[in-house]
C-alpha cells in the first residue's frame, strides 16, 4: 500500500547513510510545502509541490515533520527505583561513594536479581510508552544489572520479548561489566573470567545482543579489563561499546578508539587525546546532557568534538540512579543550551548520528528514499521552536515503521 504524508509546512532532516561530522553535523535538508510517500515500510520519494497519488493520506496540517528520535543509550531494564538517594546527592556525597558504600548500581542489581521477569517487562513496556508519545521510534537498551549469568541473561530475555509486545524499535546492549558486584568484591579476576568465559558467549550464542558495553571508571574497571572484555566481545560479533571518562579520564576513550569503538558514552572528562582517539577511531560521541544536569556536574565538550570531526549524538541515559528520566527531546534542549549546539547540530545528535552509534545510519535517521519510514510530526512550524520550548511534549503524531504509532491530541 502506497501512503503518503502530505501538506508539510516544513521538512526539516539531515541526509545520509553516515554519521555527520564537523560543520557536516549542521546541515539539515529544509523542504517547505513537502510530502513524504512510502510503501510498506520503506520511504520511496520526498518532494514538494504536487502531491502523488496513494492509496492512503496522512495529514500534516502544515506542522513540522522531523525522523523519529533514537535514544542511543538507556538502561531501560530494571528493577526498583533509588530516589532515596536524592538527599545524599543534594549534600555532597558522590556517585563513587554511594557505590563503594553498598548503594547505586549495587542496590539496583538486588532489586534486578529480585524481580519476576514478567515485572522488568512491565515496567520497562510502560516507560516505552512515555518515550513513543514523545516521538522516539528507536531505542537502545543495555544489561549491567544482573551481573549474574541468569541476571543479565533475563535482563536481555527482557529486552527481546519486548521487541513484539510494543512499537519502539529496540536494540540490545549487553554491559555485564557495569560493576564489581558483592559476590566477587575480592574477586575481580573471577568475575571478569565470568563474563569473558560463560556471560558473552551466552549472549552472543543466543542472538541477545548486538553490543557489548563496559564501564571504564575509578573504582570500577580498568581499561585494560575493558579491553579484554571488549575484543572477546567483538570474536564473538558483538560490537564495541563503552562508558568512559563520566567522572575521570583514565583512558577508557582512548582504550576505544584504539579497538574501533562504535561509540564512547558520557565523556563528561573526555581530553584532547580521548578527542582525537575516537576521531582516528571513526568513534561516535554519545553525550547526555540530562545526566549532567541531574548530577550538577560539569558538561561533556561537545563543542571541541565537533571542531575536532567527532561525530556528537544524544541519549537519554534513562536509568534508576544518575539520570531518572526517560524525556528525550528535553536532553535535547539541555544540549542545545548547555553545548551551545544548534538546533541543527543537535537534531542530528538524535536523528542520523544517534543511528550510527546504532549502526543503523543505512536504514534509519533521515527522511529520504530507501530509509525506514519513522516520521514525527511536531507541534510547531520551525526545528527553532521545538528547542525555545524546552519541557514542553510537542511531538503531535508518531510514524513508526510507516503506520500512526502514537497521536497526541
Amino acid at each position: 500500500m502506497k501512503t503518503v504524508l502530505e501538506n508539510i509546512g516544513l521538512l526539516a532532516t539531515p541526509e545520509g547513510s553516515a554519521a555527520r561530522r564537523g560543520h557536516e553535523q549542521g546541515e539539515i535538508s529544509f523542504l517547505k510545502n513537502a510530502w513524504v510517500a512510502w510503501e510498506d515500510s520503506v520511504i520511496t520519494a520526498v518532494g514538494s509541490g504536487a502531491v502523488p497519488a496513494a492509496d492512503r493520506r496522512i495529514d500534516a496540517h502544515g506542522r513540522l515533520v522531523t525522523p523519529g528520535l533514537i535514544d542511543p543509550h538507556t538502561h531501560l531494564v530494571f528493577g526498583g527505583w533509588r530516589q532515596h538517594e536524592l538527599g545524599m546527592k543534594l549534600h555532597g556525597v558522590s556517585y563513587l561513594e554511594i557505590l563503594a558504600a553498598g548503594g547505586g548500581i549495587l542496590s539496583t542489581v538486588e532489586r534486578t536479581r529480585a524481580a519476576a521477569k514478567e515485572e522488568l517487562i512491565e515496567k520497562a513496556e510502560k516507560e516505552l510508552h512515555k518515550m513513543l508519545c514523545r516521538g522516539v521510534t528507536t531505542c537502545e537498551c543495555k544489561s549491567g544489572y544482573g551481573l549474574s549469568l541468569a541476571g543479565e541473561l533475563k535482563m536481555l530475555e527482557a529486552v527481546q520479548e519486548l521487541k513484539a509486545r510494543q512499537p519502539v524499535e529496540l536494540v540490545s546492549t549487553f554491559m555485564a561489566a557495569h560493576a564489581l558486584p558483592k559476590e566477587y568484591a575480592n574477586d575481580r579476576e573471577g568475575y571478569l573470567s565470568l563474563i569473558i568465559e560463560e556471560m558473552l558467549p551466552q549472549a552472543a550464542g543466543r542472538g541477545l545482543a548486538e553490543f557489548c558495553d563496559v564501564f571504564c571508571e575509578t573504582g570500577v574497571f580498568t581499561p585494560e579489563e575493558c579491553r579484554r572484555v571488549l575484543l572477546t566481545g567483538q570474536k564473538l560479533g558483538l560490537r564495541s561499546k563503552c562508558h568512559s571518562d563520566e567522572i575521570d579520564p583514565i583512558g577508557g576513550t582512548e582504550m576505544a578508539g584504539e579497538i574501533g569503538a562504535v561509540s564512547c558514552e558520557h565523556l563528561i572528562r573526555c581530553k584532547q587525546s580521548g578527542i582525537e582517539a575516537m576521531a582516528k577511531g571513526g568513534t561516535v560521541a554519545c553525550c547526555l546532557p540530562a545526566t549532567s544536569f541531574y548530577l550538577g556536574s560539569s558538561f561533556a565538550p561537545a563543542r571541541q568534538m565537533i571542531e575536532a570531526g567527532v561525530p556528537v549524538a544524544f541519549g537519554s541515559d534513562f536509568n534508576p540512579g544518575s539520570c531518572p528520566c526517560s524525556n528525550l527531546p528535553l536532553a535535547m534542549n539541555i544540549g542545545c543550551y548547555r553545548y551551545r549546539m544548534t538546533p541543527e547540530e543537535c537534531l542530528t545528535a538524535v536523528t542520523l548520528n544517534a543511528a550510527a552509534a546504532l549502526c543503523r545510519a543505512d536504514s534509519l535517521g533521515s527522511v529520504e528514499p530507501g530509509k525506514q519510514a519513522d516520521l514525527l510530526v511536531w507541534d510547531a512550524e520551525d526545528l527553532n521552536y521545538i528547542f525555545y520550548r524546552f519541557g514542553d511534549d510537542l511531538v503531535e503524531t508518531v510514524i513508526k515503521r510507516g503506520e500512526i504509532a502514537a497521536q497526541n491530541s
